[in-house]
């Protein structure tokens, strides 16, 4: 294989299984309904979602075609799903192999019956794995480990350096392909995971924080506990707005949303002026009850002065992440009669989408003009409104 142009990053999602433990009712437990949407396309969605994920493959079984086409929903990530093998190692390796000339860099490898992974755990799975190690998500164990044999207890087993792990979990792609192709030449050991594979081929793995929602649903009562999650789950949802107005000056370029565009005056401010990013960092600081740019970033502080609103933004957007928030969409219109906005708004809501770690297809860039009207209409300045979408997890999540 040639690895030589190597900048994706993938998730495999292993949905190869038959589920005997959850019982046969629904068929295999990655197809069953839970909340009004499958299993699987609940996983998906969190891996189709993230900005940090490029291609996304399913491993399913030979007789899940027609499942898998009836209970997912299609996505421009999406590769065509793979064939499994007898084991959950087989199928992983299947994964793997249809990957090779996807230009894969990490690739993560997820349990398709983990449904609650979040966008922060992938992130921190990502940011984790490389060339030199993997990365790993677990959970200190709580309960108390006996060791028995016979029907009876033989020692308890001190839980210290002790971790129960979860998926998805990520590596450098040729680094696992090759310890997968090892094993399963040299050894007849049957592995549970991929990362006890890259121990066996002496690669490091890291530990990182796994989340105890991101369970994995096995038995007839973790559906049953999944139900009663999703029922008492109250969606804390918010919407913020912003508005904001700049008056031109002399100079040759705007930067409107993260782009600089060329044009015969600039935008008078004490930062960059983007009339655009500066709506939208107060549409995101009004999801959360903190005032607006100026109770962050005084103008009269002169370490502000010509700074990249690109710093608001993330500001604000961090300050969201520290209450659990989760930003589903942005939408900003930009009101001015020049320059023309619509040769840059594709670049426009890309930066935005760069920016915030969200995916481009929840960032709305618009533009309209004031009809000739007002200090817009003079071409004296140009204004912006935008909204902000902003999910909260609730505590029962």
């Amino acid at each position: 294989m040639n690895y030589s142009s190597r900048n994706k990053n993938a998730a495999i999602i292993v949905a190869a299984g038959r589920g005997e433990r959850a019982g046969q009712s629904g068929g295999p437990k990655q197809y069953r309904r839970l909340g009004g949407r499958s299993v699987l396309d609940r996983t998906l969605a969190a891996f189709l979602a993230h900005p940090q994920i490029d291609v996304v493959l399913v491993v399913i079984h030979a007789d899940d075609h027609e499942l898998f086409q009836n209970h997912t929903t299609s996505h421009e990530k999406f590769l065509d799903p793979c064939i499994g093998g007898p084991t959950r190692q087989a199928s992983v390796y299947c994964g793997l192999m249809a990957l090779q000339n996807h230009d894969v860099s990490k690739v993560l490898i997820h349990d398709a019956a983990r449904p609650f992974v979040d966008s922060r755990l992938i992130r921190s799975v990502l940011d984790n794995a490389g060339p030199s190690q993997g990365a790993l998500p677990v959970l200190p164990l709580s309960d108390t480990i006996k060791r028995g044999r016979d029907g009876l207890v033989v020692e308890t087993v001190s839980r210290q350096n002790l971790y129960a792990a979860q998926t998805p979990q990520g590596f450098d792609y040729p680094a696992i392909v090759e310890a997968h192709r090892l094993a399963s030449l040299e050894t007849t050991e049957q592995f549970t995971d991929d990362a006890s594979i890259a121990e066996w081929a002496g690669i490091p793995v890291k530990l990182v924080d796994g989340h105890p929602d991101n369970k994995k649903l096995t038995v007839p009562e973790d559906f049953i506990m999944a139900e009663l999650v999703l029922a008492k789950t109250i969606p804390d949802i918010r919407t913020g707005n912003g508005y904001d107005v700049h008056a031109f000056e002399a100079g040759n370029s705007v930067r409107l949303c993260g782009v600089d565009i060329a044009h015969k005056a600039k935008l008078k401010g004490h930062s960059d002026a983007d009339v655009g990013l500066h709506a939208l960092t107060d549409a995101l600081l009004g999801t959360i009850g903190e005032g607006d740019i100026g109770s962050h970033f005084p103008p009269s502080d002169p370490q502000w002065k010509n700074a990249n609103s690109e710093l608001f933004f993330k500001h604000a957007i961090e300050l969201i992440r520290q209450r659990n928030g989760t930003i589903t969409h942005m939408d900003v219109t930009l009101i001015c009669e020049a320059p023309k906005i619509g040769p840059h708004r594709e670049l426009m809501r890309a930066e935005i989408a760069r920016m915030s770690e969200v995916s481009v297809d929840r960032v709305s860039v618009k533009a309209t003009t004031n009809e000739g009207i007002g200090f817009i209409g003079r071409e004296e300045g140009i204004a912006s409104i935008a909204t902000a979408t902003v999910v909260f997890q609730s505590e029962t999540r």
